[in-house]
């Protein structure tokens, strides 16, 4: 069966998914920094595949690469999904008032460490029959929202670095995906104060990313958006 390293895996996007392709009997690498809600979805999803949960920071060089060789082990990996990332400051701040140090934090978790993490899965997935790489990136990474210029500018790097990665391995599916709003605990952090229980659950964007691999579809950015979060 094919093997997925997905970071960012113990809640949100990243948990939705797992239990999707745990359902489609993947074996699976799930990645988080928070030990017991990461062993906890393990433990969920373990009787219906083969799950290896490691608890760390993917801006680790150590961590990686144990995502890495527990993929190798497994068989794969045949897909990474590049899920994790941090919000920055909350509430968000206008860039004139960004510390710095923030700013640079926010890059080296959702620019950097995805790279990182390629490029040391990188030999593993040339190998594979339909080796993919799904970057998650955000409508914030091409729209200008006010307050958003951190998150939103390391999302715009992450799909700029994807679709370079795409002209340099056309052997590869490389997609960067749009899962739009969902009512996640990241969407929370960046509206403290707010309710933000009107959004979808991120449950509603994976059936568009089981798409992508159903259909292996070329590299290229996709909104995975429920259709009345795009309307």
């Amino acid at each position: 069966m094919p093997t997925a390293i997905i970071t960012g895996a113990s809640r949100g996007l990243g948990l939705a998914l797992a239990r999707a392709l745990a359902d489609r009997a993947w074996n699976l690498v799930l990645d988080a920094r928070g030990g017991e809600a990461l062993q906890a979805a393990a433990e969920e999803l373990s009787p219906k595949t083969q799950v290896v949960a490691v608890t760390g920071d993917v801006a680790d060089e150590a961590h990686r690469a144990e995502l890495v060789e527990a993929a190798r082990a497994l068989g794969g990996p045949d897909l990474l999904v590049n899920n994790a990332s941090i919000i920055g400051p909350s509430p968000q701040p206008k860039l004139a008032d960004y510390p710095l140090d923030d700013f640079w934090a926010v890059y080296e978790v959702n620019v950097t460490a995805p790279l990182a993490l390629i490029q040391a899965a990188l030999p593993l997935l040339t190998q594979s029959p339909q080796g993919r790489i799904l970057n998650v990136t955000s409508d914030a990474g091409v729209e200008g929202y006010e307050g958003w210029g951190g998150y939103g500018s390391s999302k715009a790097a992450l799909e700029q670095m994807s679709k370079v990665l795409a002209a340099e391995h056309p052997e590869l599916h490389v997609w960067w995906v749009d899962p739009g709003d969902m009512n996640t605990q990241t969407l929370q952090e960046a509206y403290p104060g707010e309710d933000v229980s009107d959004r979808p659950p991120p449950e509603e964007s994976v059936p568009g990313i089981l798409k992508l691999i159903d259909d292996d579809a070329p590299s290229g950015r996709y909104e995975a958006r429920p259709p009345e979060a795009s309307e």
